[in-house]
């Protein structure tokens, strides 16, 4: 169901929504969650689910844990990746609870079965749950310890045939071909292929998650969260962002 000849103006009909950890914590002085960053992600998603769009999320929760640094600091990366993986839950149920209090039907899978809280992740119910017009967040990762949420994203994208993975970044409005925050020079790029951003080892999603979406033509589109209203642009098929396909 990927859309790899995709032309700007047209609305992907369904989407898999990637939002990092960080994005649920805003500026970082309101704790773990910052209510307002969540409410205003919400929004959005709203917004575009409104206007006909079916939507899954995949969460990260960078904003809680980070299983690489705990790592460095002398943790197991096993132990620090599984509790990374349940903050991923707790923003999960943040974004819930944001969005069913401006109307819109969601339901929370995880891949580590929490049934006190949430779904386990069944694909059959999930793409059920889409089909129905519900927003399904998807939290827990793949399940694993290794295995960062842009993998998750990336096989959840497959399986719920989605036409596009959206990559939301903090403050990066799309991909260049080095990093604009330590250059002046950077070039961002309208479009490029996966197999150019993985051999110039371009900053899309880790290398697993990138090859993935090469073999399953899944296309990504990498777009800045922190404007207001791109969520809504993106999904509607805008030419804003970075968007990566097979053919450039």
């Amino acid at each position: 169901m990927s859309t790899s000849n995709h032309q700007p103006g047209e609305r992907f009909p369904r989407v898999l929504l990637k939002l990092s950890g960080e994005a649920f914590a805003g500026d970082g002085s309101h704790g773990v969650i910052d209510y307002t960053a969540v409410a205003t992600i919400a929004s959005e998603v709203a917004a575009l689910h409104k206007a006909g769009t079916e939507i899954a999320i995949v969460v990260g929760g960078g904003n809680v844990m980070r299983g690489t640094l705990a790592e460095k600091a002398g943790m197991e990366r096993v132990t620090a990746d599984y509790i990374g993986t349940l903050g991923t839950v707790v923003n999960a149920l943040a974004l819930q609870d944001s969005l069913e209090q401006q109307g819109v039907d969601t339901r929370v899978q995880t891949a580590l079965p929490i049934q006190a809280v949430a779904e386990p992740y069944i694909r059959r119910r999930a793409l059920r749950h889409l089909e129905k017009g519900r927003v399904v967040i998807l939290a827990g990762g793949t399940g694993n310890p290794y295995f960062t949420t842009d993998t998750a994203s990336a096989l959840r994208a497959s399986e719920v045939r989605a036409n596009a993975m959206l990559m939301a970044k903090n403050g990066t409005d799309g991909v260049y071909d080095k990093d604009p925050r330590q250059h002046t020079d950077a070039v961002k790029f309208d479009r490029i292929t996966y197999t150019e951003a993985i051999d110039r080892r371009l900053k899309v999603m880790d290398l697993t998650a990138l090859t993935f979406c090469m073999e399953n033509n899944m296309p990504i589109v990498v777009f800045d969260i922190n404007v207001p209203g791109n969520i809504q642009r993106v999904g509607a098929g805008e030419p804003i962002g970075t968007i990566v396909t097979r053919d450039a």
